[in-house]
């Protein structure tokens, strides 16, 4: 560990850097803190590597896989920025040396029982690494890091970035190979496709040096040449391998990779009963000093730390890296291989608050206090900005025929009024949540509101029909800015996996569920006030929204798309206005009278997303939706799952609301709902997501959605029997909301989250439009008993249907590995 030079950068990311741990071919490694005082291991990649465009798509891609892995013996990948002007990864900072150290150094060859622990410590973790569909390409002893309960596997599957680099790359230079000599497959050495059973052959090399010291093939004896030719052709030499392990070793080091028994077999084959310590007491001991002596290091103060939020990421030049050795030395058995930790002590999990750090009062400068509470502003006034949107638009169909009876205004007014918001507010999404990437999330929710704003005031003060129309026309507009970008702030801000869960608890609430809530509270508010002084509370509500973004919310520093992907934002725009336009004017047409026209507006819609689509998967830099390969079944998942909940809700809201508004019970409903939401959103998903597979609360919470809608087929006659409806309803929503909003969003980079924020609105609004086809007027007909049982009954089945979906493709891993 050594201080940091004036030439390091002070922040990277939400991490303040205390000291440097070690550098590599691939980059620096830095020893950083959280807000909230957690001690990771900050990795940032060479600028020279960051230049080329193939090898930041690997990057992200393997950083995106490698952050799913989970298992007690690797060091989990907290947060990653891969689109930053200079890439970086945080990752659990391990109090303790290497292997290379313990053995090459300090102690020497470990004992048989050691040797017999770390094999099964070893083999558990590369388990954890090939289910998350990785292979770490370079284990070997400077990435085992050594503690008092187990060894940790770090840096697995990062490397796999350096083979897309180009043919000035280093990738080329003297010839050199991606991995280490010593710790080499003879697949690897040829050149040929690997597969996990290459890391099984590096495991059995490791074991060999673990238990006597010296490197398989005697990797420095003779040239590198030589060294890789006994590799490829020659049997290993296992002499002072343990007799109990001898013949586990030799079977991992075959030269077919087929006959190399599975992690699985590995660790069945060294599980032990012993109670006694993994290590002798001389390696415990000194691990316990050197733990003592990272708890007294103290980083030389180089004057003010400024806020990370408040300024960008310093240019490549900020971080001057020595230019990487590529003679045969490098290949030394102690040299620190691309991404490693420096052959000392540290690497990628100190407790979250290190024994004995001084104590600061909650907000205070320099702990979490203040960023805990930046969050917090920036999810409530996401929440209030989303509610404000809402209730200026969606809520207005509630009220829409006493408005137009004061207006004087007649059925077909109305229905161009709801038909061209809603095509509005469709076709910009992919703009809005793309301005969010390019301009910034509260830049881009500052237009949104102050357009909000101006729009709603319009339509709360109209005396004409026209007038409404435009007012209605900009609202949907302005609500496109504003749903993305507030999506994407609450993305942006909460990347751990806890607190992530419990902010999209709270967002999905208006998110998900806000068609329904403000549905219920526009009833509320048109049974005590008239539709003038509802609009006046949406406009008070985007005020709110507006001053607290303006004043309150710091959006964080990161990287941009590099420009506006206008023909990509023109393809997205103009096929979601024609699918939208489609299911809007099929309602019109009574559900049953799909012209020529229709049929032409959803064959168009579906040829240009196509193309917009493809023009995402082929474009870098400035794409809407950034390409991440890890998740994308995820991601689909949850945006078909989106699509059928907003159909569901669709068509069982407006129903339900109708019958609130018959029995005057709005009042009531109200915090029902929004309770019973809460209590599935945070009491549930919120506690349990970071915990269980996503799909363990998916798929109970959409089934209990169904329940809820098939109650709604009783005849009910008080307003307390609609109450049970409400909270399965609700209560399931919430379940599946937090859920849904985490998939498609888990993975992405921050500079990336306004487009897929805009993708998931995209898709339940289709949802929402559909089922305002499908049932046609329905709706404002003769009333929920008498005509509602067909649309339930589809209802409940979309709800059944999407519980299937997100069970079979939602399946993304638990997080263990809980962050503070």
């Amino acid at each position: 560990m050594e201080h940091l030079t004036g030439q390091d950068p002070t922040h990277i990311g939400p991490y303040r850097l205390i000291a440097r741990l070690g550098e590599g071919g691939m980059g620096l490694v830095y020893l950083g803190r959280s807000d909230l005082g957690r001690t990771v291991a900050v990795k940032v990649v060479q600028a020279e590597h960051a230049q080329h465009p193939e090898f930041r798509r690997r990057f992200t891609r393997e950083v995106a896989a490698a952050r799913r892995v989970g298992g007690d013996w690797t060091a989990a990948v907290l947060d990653a920025d891969t689109e930053a002007a200079v890439p970086w990864v945080a990752t659990q900072y391990i109090p303790g040396p290497d292997l290379t150290t313990v053995v090459g150094k300090d102690f020497g060859p470990l004992p048989e029982h050691s040797v017999h622990t770390l094999a099964n410590r070893l083999a558990l973790a590369l388990q954890a690494v090939h289910d998350a569909g990785l292979i770490h390409r370079d284990l070997k002893p400077s990435n085992v890091l050594v503690t008092v309960d187990g060894p940790r596997v770090i840096d697995f599957g990062i490397a796999r970035a350096l083979d897309s680099i180009g043919a000035d790359s280093l990738l080329t230079r003297t010839g050199m190979l991606i991995g280490s000599p010593g710790f080499m497959s003879p697949e690897q050495v040829r050149g040929l496709q690997l597969t996990p059973a290459n890391d099984m052959f590096c495991l059995g090399a490791l074991l060999v040096y673990a238990a006597t010291g010296r490197l398989l093939f005697g990797a420095t004896d003779t040239g590198l040449n030589a060294h890789l030719f006994r590799i490829a052709e020659e049997e290993a030499d296992l002499t002072g391998v343990p007799d109990s392990l001898v013949d586990l070793v030799r079977e991992c080091l075959s030269k077919d990779p087929m006959v190399r028994p599975t992690p699985a077999q590995v660790v069945e084959r060294t599980e032990t009963d012993r109670a006694e310590e993994w290590l002798p007491g001389t390696v415990l001991a000194q691990l316990g000093r050197k733990a003592a002596e990272l708890l007294d290091f103290a980083p030389e103060q180089r004057g003010p730390q400024p806020d990370p939020r408040l300024q960008a990421l310093p240019a490549p030049t900020a971080y001057p890296l020595a230019p990487p050795q590529y003679a045969p030395a490098a290949y030394a058995p102690t040299a620190p291989a691309h991404f490693g930790p420096a052959p000392a002590y540290g690497g990628p999990q100190a407790p979250p608050v290190p024994y004995g750090a001084p104590a600061q009062p909650f907000g205070s400068p320099g702990n979490g206090g203040g960023a805990l509470l930046r969050r917090g502003w920036s999810l409530a006034m996401a929440t209030v900005a989303q509610l404000a949107a809402l209730l200026g638009g969606t809520a207005l169909l509630a009220l829409m025929p006493e408005i137009l009876s004061d207006l004087g205004a007649d059925a077909s007014e109305q229905e161009w009024m709801v038909t061209a918001h809603f095509v509005v507010f469709g076709a910009l999404l992919f703009v809005g949540g793309h301005l969010a990437d390019v301009i910034g999330r509260k830049t881009t929710m500052l237009i949104g509101l102050a357009g909000c704003v101006v729009t709603t005031a319009i339509q709360a003060t109209a005396s004409a029909p026209g007038a409404m129309l435009w007012g209605y026309i900009g609202q949907g507009a302005f609500a496109a800015l504003t749903t993305p970008a507030s999506f994407a702030l609450v993305a942006a801000h909460f990347t751990e996996q806890r607190s992530r869960a419990k902010a999209f608890g709270v967002y999905s609430l208006v998110g998900l569920g806000g068609s329904a809530l403000s549905l219920i509270l526009a009833v509320l508010l048109a049974q005590n006030i008239t539709w003038r002084v509802c609009l006046y509370v949406a406009v008070l509500l985007a005020v709110v929204a507006l001053v607290g973004t303006a004043t309150l919310v710091r959006d964080l520093p990161d990287r941009a798309p590099a420009g506006f992907d206008g023909p990509g934002a023109l393809l997205g725009a103009l096929g979601l206005a024609a699918l939208f336009y489609g299911f809007e004017a099929s309602s019109q047409s009574g559900g049953g009278n799909i012209t020529s026209v229709l049929i032409l507006c959803f064959t168009v819609g579906i040829i240009l997303l196509g193309a917009f689509f493809r023009r995402q998967s082929r474009t870098s830099g400035a794409a809407i939706l950034p390409s991440y390969d890890t998740g994308a079944r995820e991601r689909i998942g949850a945006l078909i799952t989106l699509f059928l909940t907003g159909l569901a809700l669709a068509l069982v809201m407006p129903l339900f609301s109708e019958f609130l508004w018959s029995t005057d019970s709005g009042l009531v409903a109200l915090p029902v709902m929004v309770g019973s939401f809460l209590v599935g959103s945070l009491v549930a998903s919120g506690r349990l997501l970071p915990r269980v597979a996503p799909h363990v609360l998916l798929v109970p919470g959409l089934l209990l959605a169904a329940v809820g809608v098939l109650l709604t087929l009783r005849d009910m006659t008080s307003p307390a029997e609609a109450f049970p409806i409400l909270i399965c309803l609700s209560v399931g929503l919430g379940m599946a909301g937090t859920v849904l909003y985490s998939a498609i969003t888990e993975g992405v980079a921050p500079g990336g989250s306004g487009g897929w924020a805009a993708l998931a609105f995209a898709g339940q609004g289709l949802g929402g439009s559909a089922a305002v086809a499908l049932i046609g007027g329905m709706a404002g007909g003769e009333g929920l008993q008498s005509n509602a049982r067909g649309p339930l009954y589809v209802a409940a089945a979309a709800l059944a249907i999407a519980a299937l979906v997100g069970g079979l493709m939602i399946k993304g891993r638990a997080n263990r590995q809980l962050a503070v």
